[in-house]
């Protein structure tokens, strides 16, 4: 990994932290698959884009109906709890 690279997602890090105020270092609980079933989503305001059978980081599950994640690309958003299975 190049020095940029290193330096571009350190400030993704900090970005997500500001922007879900989110406290101490991101710890990835578990990874999961989208549902290759489920509906392509664009996402949008808070929403991940979601891909079919995308594997998605898991970092903090918030409530019943979204789980806060994060994509291949290190955008961390919130996926509904509907396009991942259990």
């Amino acid at each position: 990994m190049t020095l940029k690279e290193c330096k571009k997602e350190e400030k993704a890090d900090r970005d997500f932290q500001k922007k879900f105020k989110f406290e101490g270092s991101i710890n990835v609980l578990t990874q999961m698959m989208v549902d290759p079933a489920a509906t392509e989503k664009r996402g949008g305001g808070k929403n991940l884009p979601l891909r079919r059978g995308e594997i998605l980081d898991v970092i903090q599950f918030t409530n019943q109906e979204q789980i806060l994640c994060r994509n291949s690309q290190r955008r961390c958003k919130s996926v509904g709890a509907e396009a991942l299975p259990a």
